[in-house]
Formats: structure tokens, sequence, C-alpha cells
């Protein structure tokens, strides 16, 4: 597989670029309606015999532009590249957002990005693209710039099964913990990533180890909870039979001790030999078994874990992860 480039602003572009076919967007989760505008954008490079390139942006613009109102992020820049990466695309060009890029008019962007930079023959958006200050460029004002510049235009309908698939949908689903639907509109389970760090070690008194996420992870949190998923040990190789872990994931502050921090922490299912401090993992959630609870002594608790883990082993036995 050939290595996906990323460009970091528009001069890291090479300078004997080939032609192009283009889409732009925040691709917030790289969700399925993000991956078929995606693939579109693959398949018409193949026809053309051009390089399919990703344009996208960060910091997100709302957080820029009105920091009060930015949406939590469903996945990291650093993930949104990755999942970005997997989808045969030549390239993915990161801009830079600020609010002198956002005083450019769509015709300054376009000529740009697309035309000057990219070279595009064509460029590929779903048609409630928005781009240039204050988002006056539309799917029309698309058309017109690439009869003008000499770029083809290809606008997409929405996509979804019942309701668009969407960011903001997500975003919503997670709030509430419904992971199974937002692996639904992702096409995977939702993941977030980060360190192993040492916890409490109450879990391993109890009987059940728990590998704790850092403070900050990569990844929107689902809502406090106990969940059914998976441990990636992102750096085993594939095929490792410990790459990929069934889990009992619990979000939340402890409240049975009282405790104040809200964190991300997993059981492996049936494994106590398990030193994993210091590597990079990701918890993926497949379901949402229930909400954080207080419990009035640790039997209970210890009681309710092992009702947990036996409903994530079954949960988890008839699925294959991906």
């Amino acid at each position: 597989m050939v290595a996906v480039q990323r460009w970091y602003g528009t001069d890291e572009i090479p300078g004997d670029l080939g032609p192009t076919v283009v889409t732009l967007g925040n691709f917030d989760g790289v969700h399925r309606g993000h991956r078929a505008v995606l693939r579109r954008v693959v398949s018409e490079a193949g026809d053309r015999g051009a390089l399919a390139v990703a344009v996208t942006f960060d910091p997100h613009p709302v957080a820029v532009l009105y920091p009060d109102r930015a949406p939590t992020l469903i996945s990291s820049l650093g993930q949104r590249l990755d999942q970005l990466a997997t989808l045969g695309l030549h390239a993915t060009l990161v801009l830079e957002f600020t609010h002198e890029f956002a005083t450019e008019t769509p015709e300054e962007f376009v000529r740009g990005t697309f035309v000057e930079a990219l070279h595009a023959s064509a460029v590929v958006v779903g048609k409630d693209t928005r781009f240039g200050v204050r988002n006056s460029g539309d799917v029309a004002t698309l058309r017109g710039l690439g009869t003008r510049y000499g770029f083809d235009v290809l606008a997409l309908d929405d996509i979804g099964e019942g309701a668009r698939w969407s960011s903001t949908q997500l975003r919503s689903d997670l709030t509430t913990g419904n992971v199974n639907h937002a692996a639904l509109i992702l096409g995977r389970p939702h993941e977030v990533s980060g360190t192993v760090v040492h916890g409490d070690h109450r879990g391993r008194e109890l009987g059940f180890p728990t590998a704790n996420l850092s403070a900050e992870p990569e990844g929107m949190v689902p809502a406090d909870g106990v969940y059914a998923g998976w441990l990636l040990r992102r750096d085993l190789p594939g095929g490792d039979p410990d790459r990929m872990l069934p889990a009992a994931i619990s979000i939340g502050t402890n409240p049975t001790f009282d405790g104040l921090a809200r964190r991300v922490e997993g059981y492996v299912l049936d494994r106590t030999d398990l030193e994993l401090y210091g590597e990079a993992i990701s918890f993926q959630f497949v379901e949402h078994l229930r909400p954080t609870l207080r419990f009035d002594s640790v039997e209970a608790l210890v009681g309710q874990m092992t009702e947990d883990v036996s409903r994530c082993r079954q949960i988890l036995s008839a699925i294959v992860p991906s």
C-alpha cells in the first residue's frame, strides 16, 4: 500500500504535482457520509488518471470564529488523518484555520487552493457544502468558479439510512451513550485513544485490573457508564493475538469510592497477566450496558462488576473485531 502524503499547508505541496480530484471538509469522525464522498473522489481520480486529495482544516472553524459554540470533536486530527489514510487517497492537505484565512472570499480560496496549489480537474462535494468568508460560497458558487477556472464539480446528495449521517448526530449519540447507533453512522466502533497510566490500583484489589487512559484522551468520550468493547494495543503488529482484546469499559468518577476525576478505564476479560503501563491503546465501544452507579458496599460493586463482565463476554463472543 502506498503511503498517503500529508501536507500541512499549501507550501508543502510538491511543485511538480499533476492534476487532482479534490474534496474539502472537516471530516470529524470520518463517518459513512464522509466516506461516500471520499470514495467518489478516489474513483473519479482513477478515471481521470489524477491524484485523489482531501482538504481539511485544523482547528475546527467554529472553535476559531465562535469559541463558545465550538463542538466537542469526535476525533482528534491524528485520528482523522489515520482514518482518511485507509480510504485510498493519495494525499491529505491540512489547512490551518485562522481569522485571516476566514476572510478569504470563495473565489480567493478556490483559486489559491484548488486551482494554483492542487491543479484540480474536478471537485467533489456534498450538496450542502459552504466555504469562503461567512460561508458565502455554495455549490452554485463552486460551479461558476469551475467554469471560470476549468474544473468540473460533482455534488452528491445526502447519504444515510432514515436520516442523514452527520457529525452532529454522532455527537448526540455519544453524549447519550448510544454507541450502537454511533457505530452505524461511523461504519465501525467509536474509538477513544491514549496512553495507559497508573490509577488507584483498586481494580486489581477487586479482581478486575483495569487499564486507565491518560487524562486527555483522543476522541470524544461517550456518556458515563459501563460498555462492552475492545482494547486495541496499538503498538502490537496486526495478527498478534493480544493486539485486540475483549474488554469491559467504564467511564465515570467511581462514585462508590467518592472519586472526583472522570476516567476512562477498561478490564480485559479474563486476563490478570497484562502489564500495559505506558502503552498506546484505544478503546472501541460496542454496546452500552448500564449507567455509572453508586453502590452501598464493595461487595455489591464486585457483584455488579461480575455481572457486567459476564454480559460483555456474551456480547463480544458473537462479534469479530474490526
